[in-house]
């Protein structure tokens, strides 16, 4: 069989997460219209009905310019999972101009020791002519394929598998067939919390928040989670808890939703909103949180 690390690249938001979860067949990680939602190298395993492969999807942040030190460690995680990968997928957004960001890691991943297939996504809300200026000029770029693709709906994401799986190397399978992600529960826990909250959040904000599990109990009939949702300033603890605890109680809800479906049991969320002053440029506190 062929099996191997396929990585994941490209800008933020354009749709690395989703492709994920669609390719896996189920959610493995957190989507948001927030730029750098993605903060760590997820795993997301793909097996082929017949046996023949398996990929594993390293679904990574996008690459940008780092403001701060989180935003350093991430870039570092993106160009570790090149060095690894034995397949590169390079997305880029079909309903946006190819610019700097592009190019930059066009350049990057043909350093890398890999073949490179791009995803064209977004087609589905992309006119046709804004995808064939992009395919032409994605086509400078010299890579081994090019799929337009929509990850949301599904389109032109079969071909995109059989583009990067016939380029997996011969070995064994790298994980269990019955075995998704090698994300802990703990961890998908932690980001639901943190997407549920995304969605409600905007400017600044979402970078600057960041959801530590405390605790996890299951009392037979309940499971009692707790949580800590962690901000940088006192301004933005009242704006996550929000006027009379409202946003606080909304999100929440959502995620305790989400989450009861997932562990097909009832859940008791406990979510409390702390300051850690600027915890996104100290070393220590990053360090202390797993960005290594």
């Amino acid at each position: 069989m062929r099996s191997g690390l396929v990585a994941l690249v490209g800008r933020p938001n354009v749709g690395k997460s989703t492709l994920v979860n669609r390719l896996v067949g189920e959610k493995v990680s957190i989507t948001s219209i927030r730029p750098q939602t993605t903060r760590s190298v997820i795993r997301g395993v793909v097996n082929a009905g017949d046996g023949s492969w398996q990929m594993v999807l390293l679904d990574t942040p996008g690459l940008h310019k780092p403001k701060a030190e989180l935003g350093t460690r991430l870039n570092r995680l993106v160009y570790g999972s090149l060095a690894e990968a034995d397949v590169i997928c390079f997305v880029i957004d079909a309903t946006q101009p190819v610019g700097p960001g592009d190019r930059l890691i066009a350049s990057r991943v043909a350093e890398a020791n890999a073949e490179v297939v791009l995803a064209v996504n977004k087609v589905d809300r992309a006119a046709h002519n804004q995808v064939i200026p992009q395919l032409v000029k994605a086509s400078d770029w010299d890579f081994a394929a090019y799929v337009p693709i929509s990850a949301l709906k599904g389109d032109g994401t079969d071909a995109l598998a059989a583009e990067l799986s016939s380029r997996l190397p011969e070995g064994p399978a790298l994980f269990p067939p019955d075995m998704s992600s090698d994300q802990s529960e703990q961890t998908l826990i932690a980001e639901i919390i943190r997407e549920k909250f995304l969605a409600h959040l905007r400017d600044e904000l979402p970078h600057s928040l960041h959801v530590r599990l405390t605790a996890m109990e299951d009392e037979g009939n309940v499971v009692r989670i707790s949580a800590d949702l962690l901000v940088e300033r006192d301004s933005q603890k009242g704006i996550v808890i929000g006027k009379g605890g409202e946003m606080l109680g909304e999100a929440g809800s959502e995620a305790r939703a989400e989450l009861e479906a997932m562990l097909a049991t009832r859940l008791h969320l406990d979510l409390r909103v702390k300051v850690e002053p600027d915890w996104q440029r100290r070393p220590d506190m990053l360090d202390r949180l797993g960005f290594e």
